[in-house]
């Protein structure tokens, strides 16, 4: 068998135009190693392009993409595939010629006007098909399984199963759904995967750019070196990145030195608020309208301070944030028991009769370790996001949520663990 950058290459070789594509989280290490691939590709003069679902704009809980704009080709990343096949009209010439052709839309149909230079046209002159697909093979980053691409690959399935698709990961819950399925288990990051496989190919093409972009996925990955997963290979590869001329200031610097006052207040808040089982497998705060209010945060705030959760309790396999937007946080006092009206003793109690009222607007966000489905905790709430972090919007009062959630939460790990 061929070494597994041989295989990548040989794909490469044969291909004219390549789709990298990503989850729709926009991972950090997702991110940085597509534009890596992205700039790599076009130095050996391929026709490439990136593809990753943003997340709508309504959406009340954002990754905080923003900090990656530093990064080169960043702004490559469509939203969405183009014109990924051609409709085709076909008319027979054999009998009679065209004179001009023209076009009116009208009605919301597109209507051909064909005049012929002698005779006519009749209905067995002309054939519709589709054109092929405008990419001849799909690259993934850090793609457990192809729903993790949203819309790109829910509105395009056939697409991607009649295409070639080499599938790099690290994670060991990989569904491994590609021709070719580049997986390293003892990797960190999809990052350090790449640089393997242009390392073995020819480094020598691995510039500055490149390397800004590999180094800021293994920072993002590890939270800059602070994880318990770190490998020497991978401070190996970090330390040959660094050589090459990554920016690791400016990674640092955008990632994680550029946090507002305002998310280190709401930080605090968190902390003050902070809940976990025995052994911190589970950890959880809540958080009321008045603390985003007071501290001058929003909820875009809440990536960073689970970064900071994820660094700070390694031994926790859930991480979960409750909160609420809404002025009305909980209902009467006789809808609450005894032992949790202390947790309100400092809150304003709104007193409301009906407690199947749509008043209540309870946010759920939860990040999960291998093994767990942050989507499948949150399925009968129709959640967003991926395996690793979803998100919520439950019509009940906060208390009660977090309590139904939680006992979930350990009911699965006491199967699991």
């Amino acid at each position: 068998m061929l070494p597994t950058s041989s295989q990548f290459f040989n794909l490469i070789e044969k291909s004219k135009n390549i789709l990298i594509s990503f989850p729709i989280d926009w991972n950090g290490d997702a991110i940085a190693s597509s534009l890596a691939m992205y700039l790599y590709l076009k130095k050996l003069g391929k026709n490439v392009e990136i593809g990753a679902e943003k997340m709508q704009k309504n959406d009340n809980f954002k990754m905080p993409v923003e900090s990656f704009r530093f990064l080169p080709a960043f702004t490559e990343i469509k939203s969405s595939l183009e014109n990924l096949m051609k409709f085709v009209v076909s008319l027979d010439l054999s009998n009679t010629k065209v004179s001009h052709v023209k076009y009116t839309i009208e009605d919301n149909k597109l209507n051909f006007i064909i005049s012929p230079k002698d005779g006519f046209f009749t209905n067995k002159d002309i054939k519709f098909s589709m054109s092929g697909f405008k990419y001849d093979l799909i690259i993934t980053l850090n793609t457990h399984d192809l729903e993790s691409l949203g819309r790109i690959y829910d509105n395009n399935i056939d697409f991607f199963y009649k295409t070639n698709i080499i599938n790099i990961d690290h994670s060991p819950e990989n569904e491994e759904f590609g021709q070719l399925n580049i997986i390293d288990l003892n990797a960190v990051s999809a990052s350090e995967i790449v640089y393997k496989i242009f390392s073995d190919h020819k480094k020598e093409l691995i510039d500055e750019q490149i390397a800004t972009c590999l180094l800021t996925g293994i920072i993002f990955k590890t939270k800059s070196f602070k994880t318990n997963n770190l490998t020497p290979q991978t401070l190996k590869t970090s330390s040959d990145l660094i050589e090459i001329g990554a920016k690791r200031e400016e990674i640092v610097s955008s990632l994680y030195r550029s946090r507002s006052l305002n998310t280190l207040k709401l930080w605090g808040r968190v902390l003050n608020n902070l809940m976990s089982t025995e052994r911190n497998s589970v950890v959880w705060a809540t958080l009321f309208k008045n603390d985003f209010r007071e501290t001058k945060a929003n909820e875009e705030n809440l990536q960073d301070i689970i970064d900071e959760l994820i660094v700070s309790i390694p031994s926790a396999k859930i991480i979960a944030i409750f909160y609420s937007m809404s002025e009305l946080s909980i209902l009467d006092n006789n809808y609450i028991s005894e032992e949790d009206k202390e947790d309100f003793n400092d809150k304003t109690i709104i007193v409301h009769d009906e407690q199947n009222s749509e008043i209540f607007q309870t946010k759920v966000i939860i990040y999960s370790v291998k093994n767990i489905s942050s989507i499948e905790i949150l399925k009968e709430y129709f959640p967003e996001g991926t395996k690793k972090i979803a998100q919520a919007n439950i019509k009940k009062p906060i208390k009660e949520v977090e309590k139904i959630i939680i006992n979930k939460v350990k009911k699965r790990l006491e199967k699991i663990f």
